[in-house]
């Protein structure tokens, strides 16, 4: 099957477009490499993927891209992700999260690819759980407490949208908080990617706020096997892919500890505003429709992700 992986040079894009090859598939990657890196794609340009540098935004390269590889499935995972950035520059992540998409989907359109999978966002779009009935279903209300998921909410609904308008087959992926190997622990990283760098640095783990905030920790070859289910199906709508549970950042620093055999501890510094307490989402209807599951347990992540780190 010939695929398009945008963002394929970042963590998860690279994941997955290794898991694609694997299954014989021809990959053409899209990416600016303004957060991804070109060593995340070594082993897979190797083994004869093709990687196209461009800026999603730029909707001439994207139809040129597209006209060349002829995609007849695409995932979509290019994006702005920083929460802090989207707050400080509204107009620069809808550029990219909202712009882009409907290049990307203009793009599908005119090539006649046959399926979009698009990667979203689960907490950023629900916004707070506190006090909610966690996990959330797909159901619950949209209720974003930053640009960057209101950005990713609108790009579902084009998603939707061009399935109305033009027939153009397309699903959305609400992730939760996906960890593994090839997660950059500086920038723009997620937590556990972020402490294990400081791990293997000797130094302590830095906390906004008290610890007990919570999230729905997912590793990412759960995430690449929900994209390649996702593909596989005809289903519509979004998606949670998480495993349902709730997990305090406290809690991620006694495993690691425990798991290096390494003196690990908090040191608390003041919370972010706007910063989400407590979230997990409901992967129900993943298992339902997609025939979906997490199969990797929280501990064996953070031993993977942790043996990587090494």
């Amino acid at each position: 099957m010939r695929c398009v992986v945008t963002g394929g040079a970042g963590f998860i894009g690279s994941n997955l477009t290794d898991a694609l090859l694997a299954r014989g598939d021809s990959v053409t990657v899209l990416d600016d490499l303004s957060t991804g890196r070109r060593a995340n794609l070594e082993e897979a340009l190797a083994n004869g993927a093709e990687l196209v540098e461009l800026d999603i935004r730029d909707a001439g390269a994207v139809d040129s891209a597209f006209e060349e590889a002829k995609p007849e499935v695409v995932f979509h995972l290019a994006a702005q992700i920083d929460v802090r950035k989207s707050v400080a520059d509204p107009a620069f992540d809808a550029s990219i999260n909202v712009g882009g998409t409907a290049n990307i989907l203009e793009a599908a359109r005119k090539a006649g690819t046959g399926r979009v999978v698009f990667i979203s966002t689960g907490g950023a779009i629900y916004g707070e759980g506190e006090g909610k009935h966690l996990p959330l279903s797909e159901d619950a209300a949209s209720e974003p407490l930053a640009p960057y998921g209101q950005s990713k909410h609108a790009g579902e609904g084009y998603v939707a949208l061009y399935r109305r308008l033009y027939g153009l087959s397309g699903v959305s992926l609400r992730l939760g908080n996906v960890y593994g190997p090839r997660q950059d622990p500086l920038g723009e990283a997620g937590v556990i990617a972020i402490f294990c760098g400081r791990l293997m640095e000797g130094q302590n783990a830095t906390v906004f706020g008290d610890g007990t905030q919570t999230r729905d920790y997912i590793y990412v070859g759960d995430v690449v096997s929900a994209a390649l289910a996702a593909a596989a199906s005809d289903a519509d709508g979004a998606f949670n892919i998480g495993t349902g549970r709730e997990t305090s950042v406290l809690h991620l620093i006694e495993l690691l500890a425990e798991l290096s055999g390494r003196d690990f501890k908090p040191e608390l510094a003041e919370a972010r505003p706007g910063e989400v307490q407590s979230i997990s989402i409901n992967p129900a209807r993943a298992k339902a429709e997609l025939g979906w599951e997490p199969q990797v347990e929280l501990r064996e992540g953070m031993r993977l992700t942790l043996d990587s780190a090494q």
